[in-house]
């Protein structure tokens, strides 16, 4: 068996692409594109004059709070371009605690998965990790644009 594999499947139901898919998806949900590089990124939460914002590379996202910019910056530490974001703000914060618990805990693994491994080694594992964990969120998929309303009959319109 792959290292990747069974690293994946000692988190279990800790790995990221699995609690995208069952608890995030789960929920109303809207659709957040990232001009990103599908690749490992170093985000940075960036707190200036006008708010919160998302560094990542040299592109700058606004974020309407610190939680859904540390939501975000799991997403896109991973590489992962087009996400679902949780339409009830409220509850943005508690899954981005539980992602980053999760981001740090597959870290450890790797680590001690690794110890006796080359520097070359463990970033070929960790940048296989990174790849799966695109491809399986890319799987679930962002899910579809948020419908419009009418104002003036409050009916959704397709």
């Amino acid at each position: 068996m792959k290292l990747e594999t069974a690293i994946r499947n000692e988190l279990g139901v800790k790995w990221i692409p699995y609690i995208y898919d069952a608890q995030i998806r789960a929920l109303r949900t809207r659709s957040f594109e990232f001009a990103i590089p599908e690749r490992e990124n170093q985000p940075e939460i960036l707190h200036t004059l006008l708010g919160i914002e998302l560094k990542v590379g040299r592109a700058r996202f606004a974020c309407p709070d610190l939680a859904t910019a540390r939501y975000l910056s799991i997403f896109a530490r991973i590489g992962c371009p087009k996400i679902a974001v949780p339409y009830d703000i409220t509850i943005v914060s508690g899954i981005a605690d539980e992602l980053e618990t999760c981001w740090h805990r597959m870290i450890l693994i790797i680590e001690k998965d690794t110890k006796n491994s080359t520097v070359h080694s463990k970033a070929k594992i960790r940048s296989a990790l990174l790849r799966l964990m695109r491809a399986e969120i890319a799987k679930t998929g962002a899910g579809d644009a948020m419908p419009l309303f009418d104002r003036s009959t409050r009916q959704r319109q397709n």
